[in-house]
């Protein structure tokens, strides 16, 4: 019998898969520009996972490319298609729209219909690392994403390699399965089972008594100094169990490999798309230093291991060594040992094999990179005008609220233009969330009651157990805009509402 190649393997099963009437990225490509518009295809394809075909969502360009790379002072002239077989909608994750640009289906526009296409076009004036992603259902987890890179002209120059990579968690699953499942209480059942550590039973190990109050691993619950740590058993980290996690659509028994020079400047852009995994990123035997969060600067901060939630975003600074070699840069689930990544290798190195179970744990992502980060262009010191505390709540059968309100964008928090916002959120749940603000930057102000001129971001974690986030950001972008937590199957079990400013 002969034995198929990769390529042979994905041909084969993307010719058994558009037999099935189903439109595919791996059918010829349609004219690159439309109307002076450069063309994105939301449509289908095929890649492998542990030796099996998955069908999956993309957004490519006509020459094949995955997202989308432009400059700093461009327009955003681009005509989304729609081809995946069912309505969408795509968000432009960082960037900072006119509101009704910001592709949320329900919020900004109508979602697009199979076969539709909906035209953008806006100023893009600041450089970063972005994303685009699915604003519709579960679309997200079928990774309907890509990288959307700016870049700054002024550093056309330099002498940097830069090595984009997109973070997924897999499940061959179909994802509205696995909500029916959590709903039907499968996240009780896993809250009640699995400690922080990943490992059954209730992790008792972190407690202790502390003048007669609990300590949860240096959490007072008397003085509410939660320090971004989980609360032992009371807490959890995972409610979907994934199949893998991929870099770049890929696993690590065939990662990608990109070709370096010993010596060599490298700018990592990483961006975690994955729909409900938080990471950390781990660089190995190299050190680098994170220049950027979210695709805003901050002061360079020098380490090894870098916490990294669902829809942040880290670039990373490397100085690689004067040696053949090579070097994996790995992201590792949280409270788990499954991990992905990609490879760094210089002329004549080679790569060993890389098992995709790390050899322990890795802890909880909670806000210790969070206290560390300062913004290299903070918000201009200024009192705020209007102030929020927002709870986050859950309930049972998989509902999840912000001020006890489920999908509340009816609800909206209402700000007007000129105002200094500051929005404390409260997380009163048994899980983490990264909470999302769309057409807007922010600045971390205080993580559990202490004040720190943070990082300028548009996403940040909110640790559980009482863990508690203040951010701060200008009224300078009209319009009504989405609030919620990344975490997709938090988002849709109700975890969404809505900013709107006043006529």
């Amino acid at each position: 019998m002969k034995t198929l190649s990769r390529r042979d393997f994905l041909a084969a099963s993307a010719a058994a898969f558009s037999a099935a009437a189903v439109p595919s990225l791996l059918l010829p490509a349609r004219p690159a520009r439309a109307d002076g518009h450069k063309v994105i295809t939301a449509g289908r394809r095929v890649i492998e996972v542990k030796g099996r075909a998955a069908n999956v969502f993309g957004l490519t360009q006509a020459d094949g490319s995955h997202g989308l790379v432009m400059s700093a002072g461009e327009n955003f002239h681009i005509r989304l298609e729609n081809r995946i077989g069912e309505p969408t909608s795509i968000h432009w994750h960082g960037l900072t729209p006119p509101w009704q640009q910001d592709g949320v289906a329900g919020i900004s526009q109508k979602p697009i219909p199979d076969g539709g296409s909906h035209d953008y076009d806006f100023p893009v004036p600041r450089p970063g690392t972005f994303w685009m992603h699915s604003h519709v259902g579960l679309q997200e987890q079928r990774m309907l994403a890509a990288p959307l890179i700016v870049r700054d002209p002024e550093e056309a120059s330099a002498d940097i390699q830069e090595v984009v990579v997109l973070f997924h968690d897999f499940t061959f699953r179909d994802p509205h399965e696995v909500l029916a499942e959590l709903k039907a209480g499968g996240h009780d059942m896993q809250m009640m089972q699995t400690s922080p550590s990943g490992h059954a039973g209730h992790d008792m190990s972190g407690m202790s008594m502390d003048d007669g109050h609990m300590n949860h691993g240096g959490m007072s619950m008397n003085g509410m100094d939660m320090g971004g740590t989980q609360m032992g058993g009371m807490a959890h980290l995972q409610d979907v169990q994934y199949d893998a996690l991929l870099a770049n659509d890929r696993t690590l028994d065939d990662p990608e490999v990109f070709a370096v020079e010993p010596g060599g400047r490298v700018r990592l852009r990483l961006i975690n798309g994955a729909a409900s995994t938080n990471m950390w990123i781990d660089l190995g035997s190299l050190s680098g230093t994170l220049i950027a969060v979210d695709g805003m600067p901050v002061e360079p901060l020098e380490g090894g291991r870098f916490e990294f939630a669902v829809a942040q975003r880290l670039d990373i600074l490397l100085e690689l060594p004067w040696e053949a070699a090579a070097w994996p840069v790995l992201a590792v689930q949280e409270g788990g040992r499954m991990r992905t990544g990609i490879v760094l290798m210089s002329k004549g190195a080679t790569v060993g094999r890389l098992t995709e179970i790390t050899e322990e744990d890795f802890p909880a992502v909670g806000a210790g990179l969070e206290e560390k980060l300062r913004a290299a262009k903070p918000l201009a010191e200024r009192q705020p005008t209007r102030r929020h505390t927002m709870m986050l709540g859950e309930a049972p059968g998989y509902v999840w609220m912000l001020d006890g309100a489920v999908h509340g964008v009816d609800r909206p928090l209402a700000v007007k233009t000129g105002d200094r916002f500051e929005l404390t959120f409260m997380n009163h749940t048994t899980m983490s969330h990264p909470m999302h603000l769309h057409g807007h930057h922010f600045q971390v102000v205080a993580i559990n009651g202490r004040h720190i001129a943070g990082a300028m971001r548009d996403t940040v974690l909110i640790p559980a157990g009482m863990g508690m986030v203040t951010i701060a950001f200008d009224a300078d972008n009209f319009g009504k805009w989405a609030l919620h937590c990344h975490h997709l199957y938090h988002m849709v079990g109700g975890m969404m509402t809505s900013i709107v400013y006043e006529a």
